[in-house]
């Protein structure tokens, strides 16, 4: 059996997929022995595949767009779409029915400090509706459990989180007032390795995206206590409700993709947003981050 070391940025609901790959055995299935470990500190991902302290890993590709448009010799590329819409969502007290972003003018808003890309997302929806980012009465650098607690406190209007804190919030009175997701194609999550990787562990890789591709079959197909029964055990401490009700809505919002070819739209819109926001100085654009064809040659 080939064996792959594969790691994760932090442990999240969104990325539920992969967690029901392993669970289910599909990589397995597939002929590859995976060892996942988690890198904690997401900048750090990078360095671990160059120094071989890990084989391939999932996140955001903002992460292999950012290292092409520094070094356009970069060996990193991106394949295997997972997650191909934003799974960020705005939390406010109380239902909110017709909400939309220019609301935001007069409500104060916590953006996530985790990561960096929702906030650049947003950033470009808010322009594109008229909205200066910087004229928002934002709050910065607090966690996303810290934000939420404001919202159901009053003391804050809105909070930018991602699941499941939206229903955990949702318990305490609060209510998503607007799915980032509603914009469309962004990528979120993929697998990503170095081109030197993809050459040398040639059939691991192959069995991985097969794997992928039955397990999104199988996502496709199932509830969300389906699914959230087979992902279960790498939530321990959440109960059943939230990560059900988590799931639920994810699967609600088609944030998860059907089969692992990566989507041009969703990449381009992400790349956009990343000009936008100055996070890039250029785009590095999609042949250069993206491979397809290693997907194509798995998948036939």
């Amino acid at each position: 059996m080939n064996t792959i070391t594969l790691q994760e940025p932090f442990r999240a609901l969104f990325y539920t997929p992969f967690y029901a790959a392993i669970a289910r055995g599909d990589f397995a299935a597939a002929g590859v022995d995976v060892t996942l470990i988690t890198v904690g500190e997401p900048d750090r991902a990078v360095a671990n595949l160059l120094s071989g302290a890990a084989h391939m890993a999932w996140s955001g590709p903002m992460r292999v767009i950012r290292d092409h448009a520094a070094n356009p010799d970069s060996p990193l590329v991106s394949f295997g779409a997972v997650v191909m819409k934003d799974p960020f969502l705005l939390v406010g007290r109380g239902p909110k029915p017709g909400f939309t972003l220019r609301d935001l003018r007069t409500h104060s808003l916590g953006v996530v400090s985790e990561v960096p890309t929702p906030w650049w997302c947003l950033q470009r929806d808010l322009l594109e509706a008229g909205i200066d980012p910087a004229a928002l009465e934002t709050v910065q650098g607090r966690t996303m459990a810290e934000n939420a607690d404001a919202v159901a406190a009053g003391t804050l209007g809105l909070a930018q989180v991602f699941e499941p804190f939206a229903t955990m919030a949702e318990a305490k009175g609060c209510a998503v007032w607007h799915a980032q997701a509603d914009r469309g194609p962004t990528s979120y999550t993929a697998f990503y390795a170095t081109r030197a990787i993809l050459a040398e562990r040639r059939p691991a890789i192959l069995g991985m995206i097969r794997g992928l591709a039955s397990m999104q079959r199988w996502l496709q197909g199932s509830d969300a206590a389906t699914i959230a029964a087979t992902v279960a055990p790498f939530f321990a401490g959440m109960d059943r409700a939230t990560l059900e009700g988590g799931i639920a809505r994810y699967r609600k919002l088609g944030l998860w993709a059907p089969t692992p070819f990566f989507p041009r739209d969703a990449y381009e819109s992400l790349e956009a947003s990343m000009l936008r926001a100055g996070a890039i100085p250029a785009a590095p654009g999609y042949d250069a981050c993206i491979d397809n064809a290693v997907v194509q040659e798995a998948l036939g």
